[in-house]
C-alpha cells in the first residue's frame, strides 16, 4: 500500500509539472499557433537569452518539447 501510495504522489507530481508547463507555454504562445516564435520569445528576456540553445531543431521555433527544457 505504501508503495502504490508513493507511485500516485509521484504520478500526480508529474502531472502538476505538465500542466504548469503547459500554461507558461500558451503565455508565451501568443498567437496560439502551437510555437512560440523567436519574436514572441521577446517578451521574456531569460526566454530570448535561451531561445537559441532551446531550439534544437534550428526551425526559428519552439515547440512544446523544446520549451520544456526552458529554465526562466
Amino acid at each position: 500500500m505504501k508503495n502504490l501510495t508513493m507511485m500516485l504522489s509521484v504520478v500526480l507530481m508529474l502531472v502538476s509539472i505538465n500542466a504548469y508547463a503547459g500554461a507558461e507555454f500558451e503565455k508565451y504562445d501568443v498567437d496560439g499557433n502551437g510555437v512560440i516564435s523567436e519574436s514572441e520569445a521577446q517578451n521574456d528576456s531569460a526566454l530570448a537569452e535561451q531561445f537559441k540553445t532551446l531550439d534544437a531543431n534550428g526551425d526559428g521555433e519552439l515547440s512544446k518539447e523544446e520549451f520544456s527544457n526552458f529554465s526562466g
